[in-house]
């Protein structure tokens, strides 16, 4: 592979690739902040430039300037080398590239500080950027100069509404224009553009719209300073407070890679963001996705029911055991019972469930799960839930109809249902279950339909409070961190499962999730060991790994 220096470090690079895309992959950070990787090129803030060494024999291009000398109060003429943008120079086999090392780069990123920072209203101390803001990073870097204007700066307007999500301050504004090309390239909907020229320019809605998309909230993302702010977010958290782990977005069946951030003294999940994977989704999340850590604690059941009405989880698992095991104290045969496997659910729950069901004989699989919603072509899928593709390489088949599961019920083919999650995907069937009642064992998250018909329910852990796997639509295992402890007294499933399990006098199969996850590779369940890449956890990193 072809290199160029960087500072007198050597640095690799693939055809067609910029500087600052190499360095980056490098791990070589060189300030910018119109740049991202995921846009188009703008090369218009100017701070990524560096100084090109001429080769060997050739003289390096010249500019006429002056200086001003403080101690003859005169402008002296100077000469300095033509700097060029990162963002925009194209790597070249033996290029010699100074970046730290050059007093001309270091003298030109601090001039952009200070232009940018002239008619800034500095008011770090309210800003939601505050802590993750390269104004602030960069200016401590490249300068840290007060300001020499004296004069008034220009003011422009603020807490403007551009929409449902996102509130803009113009005055923070630094024109990167990475939010215009963000609605541009990525949403499909040109309705940001830039108005004015200089000091005076500033972003604006177009006439008679307003920024509604599904990515708006991807605007507030790029944003490097704090211009735009997500009303969700705004003046409730300071992020040197907050927490962040690696997790999967269970929004859709997309599986986009998402990091939450959370306060572990609260124990509270204040958002989910993007990270950065070009298997999956690239740069981005659509707003369902990022708002979708909202509907883990609505409607949430926190506590173990007997009837609709509240018991320890201790009560609620004995009486399911007695159901369980019939009038006779026997198990049941598994001809009579149904499992529903939540396609909402990590791999290792949805697993527990299964090895229970295959113990006991049962053969009819059926599935829970958020109805079809919204899709677009970017990123957004019908498919609501995390884990369809993970429930169907469990089973090597597709689960059971739902028409077929109440059909059962009805001629008393099944006397018992065992459920993970309390939603169904079609949703002409939730009526029916509403009347259903006895031997109906359920584990959820949230209210639904089977948890208001079920006998016995059982508190469960959503995502963000316990780790595990889930397989996107097209077969990608990835894994997702805990973030918070489970509220009340949910557990992981496959806890409760487990609690299932040797109440049943099956064994302790398992002490751990990386015990079921080996159990899950040794060929414990039917075709386990044919599918055992489709059911391998990826790495720690919660990168993908192929199926």
């Amino acid at each position: 592979m072809a290199t160029f220096k960087l500072d007198e470090k050597d640095v690799s690079f693939e055809p067609g690739e910029t500087i600052i895309q190499a360095a980056t992959r490098a791990g070589i950070e060189i300030p910018h902040y119109c740049w991202h990787p995921g846009l188009s090129i703008a090369a218009n803030c100017r701070m990524c430039l560096v100084e090109m060494m001429p080769p060997p024999g050739r003289k390096a291009m010249m500019l006429d300037v002056v200086r001003f000398d403080a101690a003859t109060q005169t402008y002296v003429k100077e000469q300095k080398p033509k700097l060029v943008p990162a963002c925009q120079q194209a790597a070249a086999p033996g290029m010699e590239i100074r970046s730290e090392s050059s007093q001309f780069v270091e003298k030109a990123r601090a001039s952009v500080q200070e232009f940018l920072l002239l008619n800034h209203p500095v008011d770090c101390p309210i800003c939601d950027q505050a802590g993750e803001c390269k104004l602030q990073d960069y200016w401590l870097l490249h300068g840290a100069t007060k300001k020499r204007m004296a004069d008034e700066p220009v003011h422009k307007p603020k807490g403007v509404v551009f929409g449902p999500t996102i509130v803009y301050d113009a005055e923070r504004c630094i024109a990167c224009t990475r939010c215009i090309r963000l609605c541009d390239e990525v949403a499909k909907d040109p309705v940001l553009s830039l108005r004015q020229r200089g000091n005076l320019n500033e972003i604006t809605v177009a006439p008679g719209r307003q920024l509604d998309h599904n990515y708006t909230l991807m605007t507030e993302y790029v944003c490097p300073v704090g211009a735009l702010t997500a009303k969700d977010f705004r003046f409730k958290a300071r992020v040197w407070f907050l927490r962040h782990a690696d997790t999967i977005c269970t929004g859709c069946a997309k599986g986009c890679n998402s990091e939450t951030d959370f306060d572990p003294r609260n124990q509270q999940v204040y958002r989910f963001r993007p990270r950065a994977n070009a298997q999956v989704n690239g740069h981005w999340m659509c707003d369902e996705g990022m708002l979708s850590y909202k509907d883990m604690s609505v409607d949430r059941k926190t506590a173990a029911e007997l009837d609709g009405q509240v018991v320890t989880v201790q009560t609620a698992l004995e009486t399911a055991l007695l159901s369980l095991k019939g009038t006779e104290g026997k198990l049941l045969e598994g001809k009579q019972v149904a499992i529903l496997l939540g396609a909402g659910f990590s791999l290792e729950d949805n697993a527990a469930l299964l090895w229970l069901g295959h113990r006991l004989g049962v053969d009819a699989y059926f599935e829970t799960g958020r109805p079809d919603g919204k899709s677009d072509s970017v990123l957004m899928m019908a498919d609501k839930n995390a884990n369809s593709r993970g429930i169907r390489q469990l089973l090597s088949k597709e689960p059971g109809r739902l028409e077929e599961l109440t059909d059962g019920l009805r001629s008393g083919r099944f006397t018992h249902v065992v459920a993970l999650g309390t939603t169904l995907k079609d949703v002409s069937q939730e009526p029916w279950f509403s009347s259903l009642r006895k031997n109906l064992v359920v584990l959820g998250t949230h209210g639904g339909a089977l948890a208001r018909a079920a006998a016995v329910f059982l508190p469960v852990a959503v995502p963000v409070e316990c780790e595990g796997t889930f397989v996107n639509a097209a077969g990608l295992a990835q894994k997702s961190a805990k973030c918070v402890r489970p509220a009340g007294d949910a557990e992981p499933a496959h806890r409760i499962v487990l609690r299932l399990i040797e109440g049943l006098g099956l064994g302790s199969p398992w002490k751990s999730v990386a015990d079921l996850r080996n159990l899950m590779l040794s060929g414990f369940l039917p075709n386990a060991a044919s599918n055992a890449n489709t059911v391998n956890p990826p790495s720690a990193n919660a990168g993908a790994v192929a199926p």
